[in-house]
């Protein structure tokens, strides 16, 4: 079972379960068209915010800082595995 904390969400899950079943790197705009063709649609604005939240915990990374690309890390597919302690979510 996935740890959650208070400070996630279910978009979470969505962004990092597409960035890692598809082993991509993408900007927010990129994701959104993606997940939206996917059938899950959370906006623009949120994906943007919910990459910056994933960032600051170390699930997610910005491989090119200008144009604001992100991949998923080790940490965020320990996550998604359900390897990781709530307390390493909240770090």
């Amino acid at each position: 079972m996935r740890p959650r904390v208070d400070w996630m969400t279910g978009n979470d899950d969505s962004i990092l379960e597409y960035l890692h079943e598809h082993d991509v790197v993408l900007p927010p705009t990129g994701l959104e068209i993606n997940l939206d063709r996917e059938g899950v649609g959370i906006s623009y604005s949120t994906i943007s915010r919910r990459l910056k939240k994933l960032q600051e915990h170390g699930l997610v990374k910005k491989v090119r800082e200008k144009e604001g690309y992100y991949a998923i890390t080790e940490k965020g597919r320990q996550y998604l595995a359900g390897d990781l302690d709530a307390d390493e979510l909240e770090e």
